[in-house]
């Protein structure tokens, strides 16, 4: 970069370990966090947020370039707090920042005076004329704008959904604009709410045993096509309702007229023989045991001839004494009918609407429609409906308050909203996709990214206290992040709806471009907000109405990877319109950032694809990567990381525009492709290390490594061969996984030349690696990574086969098999490829090929079903290494060391101990010292609770004895 402009302290270095730390406690936050405000998807730490924006804003003390203003200033800043050094050394200084940093990025100190203060004196004192400006092209539920805000930043966020953009308004203009007036209001009119709905709605969910219900359980019903049947069965795709000391479950009996009953049981010990009728899409008929099938429940769900059978009612005990289940008895019944007949009579006279909005299939995701649910106002029973739109009455009479009392138009706009927010925030839980655990009720969005079929679900009670589903919690978690967000302060902010590809803001109008894209084809954010956007529209639409223009959320102009069918009308949302639009997007913030400023762009996605698309479109943008760093900010018991190789790292890539002091584009930069190959590995070399102290191996260290590898490709406006040729980005990136792939290698087999084992072993190794964690979960070890096949349509309920194994895309498969020299098609005896997915085989499945196919026949069963195989799946827990196995020692000792360490794994697994000192001492196995440095590399590297963890270091244990 031929700019004279100082290196920013985030390009030098980062406190990554503690940042993570604070990002994974905030992640578990249960309260008094702004995101509490309303749901949103894939949202950002608010502290990581924050320490990226300050160290991204301060200059670096240890560049010649630093002003000695800034150091002095600095200095007296953090002296006060007790961050100082005895020193004059600049890099000592750094080091005090760095700290500063990596303890602000806790989420508690963002609401510290103290300390607030100093993080805005500090940029302050980088930028002594006029406060920074930050812009955000795609700020969703507001971290990054946020915490510029608090940061004393310009903060200008833009997005182009509309319920994020709601969420965005109130957050960053209403809260600091009104301050605790706005609080105040707001505790006023949750409290009218709720006593209005409590005389509105009382009768439509009456008392239980004298207490207010939680909630009430449906399941809908098919009729069963057997053979003279013609049962109406409620689909149970769960029985077990209540878990702990009070347990609960459903009993399901068909009785010889056809009936059948649904019962709630209770006791210490839950029967074995417990009925379910729904499973994999099917209905199982109670009476005469005939399966209609899933295309048969389909079809009927398109003739409108599903029902809903209300069969329990969920109530609590005392507070916080846990919750009692009864069956639904008349009075349940009669009160469930005359809501419905209320909601119906509203219609006819015109009183209310119903939900015409389309709800259609979404690549997948949105099963419901295959079910005949064509609208929104079809996941909704008419009780929630008369519900909402109650609240939605209540909620204009406290605005006619608001007036009387001669508030301004503005101040009654900013009350109803975020009313209306604590309300939207609890649709997600009076849907009939909602669901009910042992832990209470279960939103809507339980799977994640994605709205499933429920065959039983849970209805929650609006005037339940202190529970979810209920209007008291809702509000209770917006007061608390309305607060919460008072504490950023009032500083400027502006909030703009609106494409990326479009910003209205002038050339160089921001000195930092900060923004977590969307993610490919992971969210469907406009889809999903549609469920609340229709809600908002009723509830506050008149206030808003350029967010709620139109009939759903736009789709469009969302910059998303999405299958959708033509007919849609959403435009082409291929991956090339991805990258393209990704592009110019980037392009567009690149336009708007100064010469002299920096960006930051978050991205989380264990897709190769997705990451090529996305630093394409960071190149091509004209963008030059000058750091990255990962920062976990995952929970890892989240849905997809509980299903997939999500990363558990958000990677931060560091950019700024490759461009001259007046704004020119660089156009004339070459580099020589042999240099840039020579470079490349020794970044590598130095980087990888440095990750590993930090905790960061495995696929975060892979993607973590790209940004290191592209500050030598991006720093020219193209590479070129000897020949001339450009060298293409995907070309480069298969060369950085290699240089990943042989750096990590020489880490796993430490002091040892991991060229010597053969490719089967290198690849092995490799593969355990990439699936590693850290210390995000796993103490250092590595996590078998389980897919499920099997019904997309009963949600978290779904009967699914398990895939066992260790899954990688096919893709990073291929490209780290191809940087080791390795070749997948001639592994079929340890990797099986389908489809866009690679497996490498459990030891178990490799039995019969180590073997013979005679190998372990003895049939028992097993007690314990573990994620990752014992050796044979039927063997009962018990048995092993006990030697019941009928394995008999191998007369072929295996081609490789691999095959040869699998092998005395499988002979130590079934008790074989004579058989295995033979093959390791007589058959000379043991005195090759590759096969022990390999048992002790896969020792660290399986699951720290697999059986092939166990067998590998019952084999090392043996070591010493056998005289190794």
């Amino acid at each position: 970069m031929n700019a004279p402009y100082p290196k920013r302290l985030i390009e030098v270095d980062l406190p990554i370990k503690k940042i993570s730390e604070h990002a994974r406690r905030e992640k578990n936050l249960r309260s008094g966090h702004p995101w509490h405000l309303h749901i949103w998807w894939a949202r950002r730490p608010w502290g990581a947020c924050r320490a990226v924006t300050l160290a991204s804003l301060l200059p670096d003390p240890a560049d010649p370039g630093c002003p000695q203003t800034f150091i002095k200033k600095a200095t007296e800043v953090l002296a006060p707090l007790g961050y100082k050094t005895n020193s004059s050394n600049s890099e000592d200084f750094q080091q005090v920042l760095l700290r500063f940093v990596g303890d602000f990025a806790e989420w508690e100190l963002g609401a510290s005076d103290p300390y607030r203060t100093a993080a805005i004196n500090l940029v302050k004192a980088a930028y002594p004329g006029n406060p920074p400006v930050v812009f955000d092209s795609f700020a969703g539920n507001g971290a990054i704008p946020g915490e510029a805000l608090r940061l004393g930043c310009e903060s200008i966020a833009l997005d182009l959904n509309p319920v994020a953009n709601l969420v965005l308004r109130t957050l960053l203009e209403s809260v600091p604009r009104q301050g605790y007036p706005l609080l105040e209001k707001f505790r006023e009119g949750a409290e009218f709410i709720k006593k209005e709905a409590g005389k509105r709605l009382t009768s439509y969910y009456p008392k239980k045993e004298g207490k207010i219900p939680i909630a009430y359980l449906w399941a809908r019903t098919v009729t069963c096509e057997g053979p003279g049947c013609g049962a109406t069965i409620p689909l149970i795709s769960q029985t077990n309702i209540a878990g702990g000391a009070r347990q609960a479950w459903i009993e399901i009996t068909g009785n010889r007229d056809k009936t059948i009953d649904i019962g709630i049981a209770k006791g210490k010990t839950v029967p074995k023989d417990l009925i379910k009728t729904a499973g994999g899409g099917a209905a199982v008929c109670p009476v005469c045991g005939f399966t209609t099938q899933k295309a048969s429940v389909k079809r009927q769900g398109k003739a409108g001839q599903i029902g809903h059978r209300l069969f329990g009612v969920a109530v609590p005990i005392g507070e916080r004494q846990g919750k009692n289940y009864f069956d639904a008895n008349d009075e349940d019944l009669r009160a469930s009918n005359v809501a419905a007949k209320a909601w119906q009579d509203l219609v006819k006279r015109g009183k209310a609407s119903e939900l015409t909005e389309p709800f259609v299939l979404t690549y997948g995701l949105h099963v419901p429609p295959h079910y005949g649910i064509s609208t929104w106002g079809d996941l909704f029973s008419d009780r929630q409906k008369l519900t909402l739109y109650t609240l939605a009455d209540i909620l204009q009479e406290y605005a006619i308050t608001l007036k009387k009392e001669g508030h301004d138009a503005a101040f009654i706009k900013d009350v109803v909203t975020t009313l209306a927010l604590g309300i939207s925030n609890s649709v997600h839980y009076w849907t009939t996709m909602s669901t009910w655990l042992s832990e209470g009720m279960i939103s809507c969005f339980i799977t994640g990214n994605a709205i499933a079929m429920r065959w039983d679900y849970a209805e929650a009670n609006p005037l339940t206290p202190n529970y979810a589903g209920g209007l008291e919690f809702a509000f209770k978690k917006a007061e608390e992040s309305l607060s919460a967000a008072i504490h950023l302060g009032k500083g400027s902010a502006t909030v703009l709806q609106g494409n990326a590809t479009a910003v209205p803001l002038p050339d160089d109008a921001a000195d930092m471009f900060f923004t977590d894209p969307p993610y490919y084809d992971v969210v469907p954010y406009a889809d999903l907000s549609d469920l609340c956007y229709v809600w908002l529209k009723r509830f506050i639409g008149a206030y808003h109405p350029d967010l709620f223009k139109t009939e759903l959320t736009p789709k469009a102009d969302q910059i998303v990877v999405n299958p959708y069918a033509s007919e849609d009308g959403r435009g082409k949302q291929s991956p090339e319109s991805y990258q393209e639009r990704m592009t110019i997007a980037f392009r567009e913030g690149r336009r708007i950032l100064r010469p002299d400023g920096i960006g930051a762009i978050v991205f989380a996605h264990k897709g190769t694809s997705a990451w090529e698309a996305l630093l394409s479109a960071v190149i091509d943008a004209g963008f030059i990567v000058t750091a990255s760093w990962p920062i976990d900010t995952e929970r890892a018991s989240r849905m997809r990381a509980n299903k997939s190789a999500a990363l558990g790292s958000s990677v931060h890539l560091i950019v700024r525009p490759r461009e001259n002091q007046d704004g020119a584009s660089h156009t004339d930069e070459i580099g020589d492709w042999r240099e840039v190959l020579q470079e490349l590995p020794k970044r590598i070399h130095t980087w990888m290390p440095r990750l590993a102290g930090e905790g960061v191996v495995g696929a975060d260290a892979i993607f973590s490594c790209l940004g290191p590898a592209l500050e030598i490709y991006s720093r020219y406006t193209r590479v070129e061969k000897a020949n001339g040729e450009p060298v293409l980005l995907k070309e480069y990136l298969e060369n950085v996984w290699s240089a990943v792939a042989r750096e990590a290698l020489n880490m796993i087999f430490a002091g040892a030349d991991a060229t010597g084992f053969e490719e089967d072993a290198r690849l092995t190794a490799m593969w355990l690696w990439t699936l590693s964690t850290g210390n995000n979960g796993s103490n250092g070890k590595a996590t078998v990574i389980d897919t499920e096949t099997g019904s997309e349509d009963e949600g978290s309920s779904k009967k699914t086969v398990p895939v066992t194994g260790y899954i990688l895309e096919f893709d990073a498969a291929r490209m780290i098999a191809q940087g080791l020299g390795a070749h997948l098609d001639k592994l079929k005896t340890l990797i099986e490829v389908k489809g866009d997915t690679a497996r490498l085989l459990p030891v178990a499945e490799r039995a019969t090929y180590l073997f013979g196919k005679d190998a372990g026949q003895a049939p028992a069963k097993r007690k314990k079903k573990d994620a990752q195989l014992s050796l044979f799946e039927f063997l009962d827990q018990e048995e092993q290494e006990g030697g019941s196995w009928q394995i008999e020692p191998t007369a072929k000792i295996g081609n490789t060391v691999l095959d040869q360490l699998h092998q005395s794994m499988i002979l130590f697994a079934a008790g074989r101990g004579e058989a295995l000192k033979r093959f390791l001492v007589e058959e000379g196995v043991g005195l090759d010292q590759r096969f022990w440095r390999l048992a002790q590399a896969f020792s660290a590297l399986y699951p720290a609770k697999s059986d092939e963890k166990r067998w590998v270091d019952g084999v090392l244990a043996r070591k010493k004895g056998l005289g190794f």
